[in-house]
């Protein structure tokens, strides 16, 4: 099955470098574009999209009240694309936003070329994408948009049984499934059964609400527990 993918950047020179690498891959394939939100919502009303690129940074209309329109609908066109957050670490401070608004992960724009393929199949196949490194940096960087120790706890949490709250906690510090299992000393199939119902019990759609309640909530903190 081809990934038909969309990019969204006020910079032209970087959408042709990433159709570029794109284009090389047999199961990818670009079928549209836009230099901004305002153009990225009306493009995908009448082209079928699978995955969005999204800038963060463009005129008219940002990248993260484009992804919350998209995601919630907004653009009203078939099927329902996911969207990847494409981020310059250094100046945008919205990837945490993007995430609330539903995009089901973010990058580096700095990505080496496979890393971002990998990205890019695994938001496909209904994986959320947070890298490990890019996490704990971004969210590092965010302490002082995340709750203090008076954050109100999200009611659902009491749900939760210890290890569930255990494998919360290590999935918001950036950890993959593999890594938890070994840091449990469990299997991985066991570790995807607790993350299953941990996204069940507190009625989350994927990793990163996750990762984003977990903050929100004070469960756990930028730079650690």
């Amino acid at each position: 099955m081809t990934i038909r993918v969309m990019l969204v950047d006020d910079q032209v020179l970087l959408r042709t470098g990433f159709k570029m690498v794109l284009a090389a891959q047999p199961d990818m394939e670009v079928v549209a574009e836009a230099g901004d939100g305002v153009e990225a919502v009306e493009v995908l009303r009448s082209t079928a999209v699978d995955v969005v690129l999204m800038d963060v940074r463009m005129p008219r209309l940002d990248g993260v009240e484009a992804t919350r329109r998209i995601c919630q609908g907004g653009a009203g066109g078939p099927g329902q694309p996911k969207v990847l957050i494409l981020t310059t670490f250094d100046l945008d401070e919205y990837a945490f936003s993007g995430l609330k608004a539903g995009a089901a992960g973010f990058m580096l724009k700095d990505v080496p070329p496979d890393e971002l393929l990998t990205a890019i199949r695994a938001v496909h196949s209904g994986d959320a994408v947070v890298a490990p490194s890019t996490t704990r940096r971004l969210l590092d960087r965010f302490v002082s948009l995340l709750p203090t120790a008076d954050a109100t706890p999200h009611p659902e949490l009491g749900l939760l049984t210890d290890r569930e709250r255990e494998v919360l906690m290590l999935i918001a510090q950036g950890l993959s499934n593999g890594e938890i299992a070994a840091r449990l000393v469990v299997s991985e199939a066991t570790v995807k059964t607790h993350v299953g119902r941990i996204l069940g019990k507190l009625g989350l759609r994927d990793r990163v609400q996750a990762v984003v309640l977990a903050y929100e909530t004070g469960l756990v903190r930028a730079g650690g527990r």
